[in-house]
């Protein structure tokens, strides 16, 4: 059994129901487009109090099951105007799985700033949140551990979250207790901001009660294992980290350089470093006495993320990610690791989203405010975003705004939201999952960077895109990092079991696939009620006219071409 809770903040009630067998399985992704869609939220408007923010733990949340811990956070996207789930590592969802929480929906708006503490007796306070408003999240989250003490994990809004710009997302506690989680994509702090929730605390406690616990702890040191021996997770991820995939991309010519103008920084062929490869900056990193084998949430053996430290052994972020390296390092033109590291601690601090802060920083720089590669011109910018001036929050509404503000030309986005660090003009497979998906132009929703594509047509691509989309719509409906999903999608059956042993239901391996596309389906349709339609598929036109060198391609498919896949969707 869990608890899930109705939160109204402006009367400040809250109503509790509990949540048995598969109610407590079927959560993240699945439960955020199922809520959303029964509470009308799709034509509501996404800053306003109507609008629905929901948090929702997995099922193995509370326990050491390795990459079960993450925390998805689903509204109606202020920056898309569509359906958004955002999901993030860290500890939140392990606390509330701690607490025998499944997750909560904030209604409403608070009158006045709160602070809601989750605490071990089950109650919930509101408490005054003056004292933390204005701060970045390194110095307010250092002021609520003082306040609440170190067994807490927090969920923030940040200082730009605070006056709804939408590049702000919501950080999560990661295993020591920095703010350097994140659920970063479409606007979700800027709802958090609306709402006046100013952090979500959250006590820790124990490991919760499973149905058969015995058996749960023998699946957690079975996946564990079973992680462990996986060429992907051993080769890539501990090795190396996300930011490997710079390296691949460069090569492939596929790298955000200079707002998506060339797909390569460095041709290494010729023997020029490539300084923003994983390759290079794993190597100085641990040469420095960083941490380059790091968990970012309890239990998880993947350990992925990283602490970078400067040239004296010093901490500056943690982590540094592909993601990041991309839109905020090489397509502002950066090419020095040490000052993508510091860029990235400030978006840290101001609890935003790289990727599209990073977008938006290059396309002022191809309007001429800045130069490509200029970082005191970036620390400028944030500066600005962080103070909230008249420019600053002009900026802080994303990249599609920012664009139509100064007339530029190449604005990279599909739905408003900033393309990840793919060009979709030689990543054609995980461009058209950043077409299609309601999510708007998220990788995550079925990332397929190394698929081979230039043979096939726009029906076989597609095939792939949507059979990997629901694989993955899964994995984010069970509270699961997808970097565990080399291991977890062919071993159906053992995860079917573990969820038996946890919650006490019948489930089967033909589960898995069913919840992913029965959530993309749910996904399609809020879009479809809030007005989305093939026109919203459609890449900005410099991708289908500009050669992208190296390799001189263009973008080959259209929104027509996308668009009607989830239609192919399986009858339920």
């Amino acid at each position: 059994m869990r608890i899930y809770y109705d939160i109204d903040l402006t009367g400040r009630t809250i109503t509790t129901r509990e949540l048995h067998g598969e109610e407590i399985v079927r959560a993240g992704r699945y439960l955020i487009a199922k809520t959303l869609l029964e509470l009308g939220a799709a034509t509501v408007d996404p800053l306003s109090p109507a609008n629905p923010l929901i948090f929702s733990a997995g099922p193995f949340a509370g326990t050491s099951f390795s990459n079960a811990n993450r925390t998805s956070v689903g509204c109606k996207s202020p920056l898309t105007g569509g359906v958004k789930e955002a999901n993030g590592g860290g500890s939140f969802s392990y606390g509330l799985g701690q607490l025998k929480v499944a997750g909560f929906t904030l209604h409403g708006a608070s009158p006045e700033w709160v602070v809601l503490h989750f605490k071990k007796d089950g109650t919930i306070d509101f408490d005054d949140a003056a004292p933390y408003l204005g701060k970045g999240n390194f110095e307010a989250q250092e002021m609520l551990h003082k306040k609440y003490g170190k067994k807490v994990t927090i969920g923030l809004c940040g200082p730009v979250g605070e006056y709804q710009g939408l590049l702000a997302g919501i950080a999560f506690s990661d295993k020591d207790g920095r703010p350097a989680r994140l659920s970063a994509r479409g606007g979700v702090g800027a709802v958090m901001g609306s709402k006046k929730v100013k952090a979500v605390v959250v006590d820790m406690d124990k490991i919760p009660p499973f149905t058969d616990a015995k058996k749960v702890n023998v699946a957690i040191k079975d996946y564990a294992k079973m992680l462990l021996a996986d060429s992907m997770v051993t080769n890539f991820y501990q090795k190396i980290g996300t930011m490997g995939m710079a390296d691949l991309q460069n090569a492939l010519g596929g790298l955000p350089v200079r707002n998506f103008s060339a797909g390569q920084q460095v041709d290494v062929k010729s023997g020029e470093k490539f300084k923003m490869g994983g390759d290079h900056i794993s190597q100085l990193n641990v040469s420095r006495g960083g941490e380059h084998t790091h968990a970012c949430m309890p239990g998880c053996v993947i350990q992925c993320s990283n602490v970078y430290v400067d040239a004296s052994g010093k901490e500056v972020v943690s982590p540094v990610e592909y993601e990041t390296l991309g839109l905020l390092g090489t397509n502002c033109g950066l090419r020095d690791p040490d000052e993508l590291a510091q860029m990235n601690f400030l978006a840290n601090d101001l609890g935003v989203d790289t990727i599209e802060l990073g977008a938006t920083l290059a396309v002022l720089m191809e309007a001429g405010l800045g130069a490509f590669g200029d970082v005191k011109f970036m620390a400028d910018c944030l500066a600005e975003i962080r103070q909230g001036t008249e420019k600053g929050r002009l900026w802080a509404q994303g990249t599609a705004r920012v664009g139509a503000h100064y007339k530029v030309r190449r604005v990279p986005v599909i739905k408003k939201q900033a393309i990840s660090a793919y060009d979709p003009r030689v990543v054609e497979a995980t461009g058209i999952t950043m077409m299609a998906t309601a999510q708007g132009a998220d990788h995550t929703a079925g990332n397929l960077p190394r698929l081979k594509t230039r043979e096939m047509n726009a029906e076989q691509i597609v095939e792939q895109s949507l059979a990997h989309q629901a694989r993955v719509a899964a994995n984010d409906s069970l509270g699961l990092c997808i970097f565990g999903m080399s291991v977890t999608n062919p071993n159906t059956e053992f995860l079917v079991n573990a969820l038996n042993a946890a919650h006490g239901t019948s489930l089967t391996k033909d589960f898995f696939e069913p919840l992913g596309r029965d959530a993309l389906r749910l996904e399609y349709e809020f879009n479809r009620r809030a007005g989305f339609t093939e026109k919203d598929d459609e890449l900005p036109e410099f991708f289908y006219s500009e050669p992208l060198p190296p390799t001189n391609h263009v973008a080959r498919f259209h929104g027509p071409d996308v668009h009607a896949m989830y239609e192919r969707l399986p009858a339920v």
